[in-house]
């Protein structure tokens, strides 16, 4: 019997594990590098050990660390949540070796699956379908497009999409290059790519004793570079034929290597209807929640059952009703996806019936550069899909998140849109632009809320509204603000006898006002605001969207002079390699160097064909936002006016 564990993890994961372990009865350990150490998986836990040190690299990847951590803090078993090292076979030996239960599969199985190339050859010969990957030294033009898959890892770590031939050498490189940094294992491989293909997993559950559990399949088709966004069970339009197939495909990938413990079979599922086997995740999956909603079933309970030794019942229970999770993130679509960074002011999700939130952060916690950017996932659960989408959305809508940029708007659009209600869903959709711009009507709304935000810091300023505001004619009042896409916004009104009259809304009636709450009526319908200000920032929420302002001041700094030429960090990171040399001749969209943020890479690349005069990063270097990477003279630069000038 387990009576203390240790997870391996931080975050979200960390939580939800110690979730389940407080209702059997089991005492939690907690890890924290420097940055975590007042996260709340810190706090929750009845004892922590800190891993001194910020990066992945020197805290949550060091397992001699964290066996030591386990060891010392009286803990009996070891659960590694997902990512970090939660598929490093080595890592699991470690634990086994040092006396403690380790809740997943054996380290055979996950080294099985470690490489994708080798899984990929046994799931063939246990008669699972695979894709045939494709020789680089012989592709040819009709074999495009093309994607280069990194074999260990994952993620989106080290994948590539090749739509030319000439390119398909310098995508290779990058592939391996981005697969040696995340993995230290720089294979990769190429097979077909289908921009219109699906992708379907299936939650497997095996226990010491035979019984494998094929617990529905997933449909996890919305992505961003080439990572999950938006999860569903069951996944929509497959009939009863294809979901057989699935989980018979699956259940054998599962026996032929002898599973136990939690694990997914992710599946690449064509227009045409056939599937091809992907990968086998031995781990939990961050999605797991909504096989838990349909279910009913506590996953990390059964992990934690089967690494006991019990039983699982022959069959598992029936699937009821639709769940739907999307994964908040700190990140700014309509910027390339952009991971952000800094302290999260203000963070409240709505609570109610079907509805689940699993969270690593909270009010005041810090989002650092060190870590994935996810916040939370929300999952709603409804007796049908389009319940299910229609609460998660407006679960989202009704979000409070102040501070950092999220992904809220673009995940809203996504599961109200036509084409995902009515189940076409498939890898490409994330791509549509339609999606990455706000709907008119939002902008539309805008103003109002700016006029909103202005009331209110009236009311702050002076404590109080005297009544009415009819009776005290004033000079007009005038505040501008902007927008996170640069629009600004300048709101005028004065109080008058009538009332309070603003420009650009004839028609508006104050209501109520407070520093942090604002009731107008325009045009006889009534809008209530809630306002929150920090610093110069400014926050406005409604039942129906939220807005973002930042106060532009009365007179301005003087902007700062930048070195003509120059090329500026986009985020903080660390500068994990180069892709040019000072003196060498670059073209327009050549790799210049690559950022690693967030567990994510961001290529910095030339704007123009020039020379590149000055590189002022190095290999490992930490770089903070803003800071010169680089100096490019463009070939269209007059030299000889420059050395004049200078």
């Amino acid at each position: 019997m387990i009576a203390s564990l240790l997870v391996a993890n931080r975050g979200e994961i960390a939580r939800r594990i110690f979730r389940s372990c407080r209702e059997l009865g089991i005492a939690t350990v907690a890890v924290h590098s420097d940055p975590d150490a007042d996260a709340p998986h810190v706090r929750e836990a009845d004892t922590a050990v800190r891993l001194p040190g910020a990066a992945p690299a020197d805290t949550y990847l060091r397992a001699d660390l964290l066996v030591a951590a386990a060891l010392a803090a009286g803990a009996d078993a070891v659960h590694p949540g997902y990512g970090f090292l939660s598929e490093d076979p080595e890592f699991a030996r470690a634990v086994l070796a040092a006396g403690l239960t380790w809740i997943g599969p054996s380290p055979e199985a996950i080294a099985a699956m470690g490489s994708k190339t080798a899984a990929k050859r046994l799931m063939a010969a246990a008669g699972v379908p695979v894709l045939t990957a494709v020789d680089p030294a012989a592709a040819t033009a009709a074999d495009l497009p093309l994607l280069v898959k990194a074999a260990a890892g994952g993620g989106g770590r080290g994948m590539r999409i090749v739509r030319e031939l000439p390119k398909l050498k310098e995508e290779l490189a990058a592939a391996r290059a981005e697969a040696a940094a995340a993995f230290g294992d720089g294979e990769v491989f190429l097979e077909p790519y289908l921009p219109t293909g699906r992708h379907v997993e299936v939650q497997l559950l095996a226990d010491s004793h035979g019984t494998v559990w094929a617990l529905g399949e997933r449909d996890c088709s919305l992505q961003r570079r080439h990572q999950k966004v938006i999860e569903e069970t069951p996944a929509p339009g497959l009939d009863p034929a294809l979901r057989a197939e699935l989980a018979a495909a699956a259940t054998a990938a599962a026996r032929a290597i002898g599973y136990t413990g939690a694990g997914t079979a992710e599946f690449l599922l064509g227009p045409d209807g056939r599937f091809s086997f992907l990968e086998m995740n031995t781990r939990l999956q961050v999605e797991h929640p909504v096989t838990e909603l349909v279910t009913g079933l506590d996953l990390v309970a059964l992990q934690l059952a089967v690494a006991e030794g019990e039983a699982l019942p022959a069959e598992p229970p029936a699937p009821r009703g639709h769940a739907i999770e999307a994964r908040l993130y700190a990140e700014d679509p309509a910027a390339g996806w952009q991971p952000q960074s800094g302290t999260l002011h203000h963070f409240e999700l709505p609570a109610g019936e079907g509805l689940r939130v699993d969270s690593g952060v909270e009010s005041g916690s810090t989002v650092t550069v060190h870590y994935d950017p996810m916040l939370a996932k929300v999952i709603a659960w409804a007796p049908t899909r389009s319940a299910a989408a229609r609460k998660l959305a407006a679960a989202l809508t009704r979000a409070r998140i102040h501070g950092l940029t999220t992904n809220r708007e673009l995940l809203v659009r996504a599961l109200r849109h036509p084409a995902f209600l009515a189940g076409r869903v498939d890898t490409a959709f994330l791509a549509d632009p339609e999606l990455l711009a706000p709907a008119p009507q939002d902008k539309q709304r805008r103003p109002l809320a700016a006029l909103a935000a202005a009331l209110a810091d009236a009311v702050g300023r002076r404590g109080a509204l005297p009544a009415g505001w009819r009776n005290l004619p004033s000079q007009p009042q005038q505040k501008c603000y902007r927008t996170a896409d640069g629009q600004e916004l300048t709101v005028r009104y004065r109080q008058t006898r009538d009332g309070l009259r603003a420009e650009d809304h004839p028609g508006v009636r104050l209501l109520a006002a407070a520093a942090d709450r604002v009731v107008l009526e325009l045009d006889g319908v009534r809008h209530t605001f809630a306002v929150a200000a920090h610093g110069g920032e400014v926050y406005v929420d409604t039942a129906a969207d939220a807005h973002a302002f930042t106060l532009v001041p009365r007179f301005p700094e003087p902007t700062v002079q930048q070195l003509p030429g120059a090329l500026l960090a986009p985020m903080p990171g660390t500068v994990v390699r180069l892709g040019a040399a000072v003196g060498e001749r670059v073209g327009a969209g050549q790799p210049l160097l690559w950022l690693e943020a967030m567990k994510m890479e961001h290529l910095v690349s030339a704007p123009a064909d020039g020379l590149l005069t000055e590189l002022r990063a190095t290999a490992g270097q930490q770089v903070e936002l803003g800071a010169v990477l680089a100096v490019l003279r463009p070939d269209d630069t007059d030299t000889t006016t420059e050395e004049h000038s200078a």
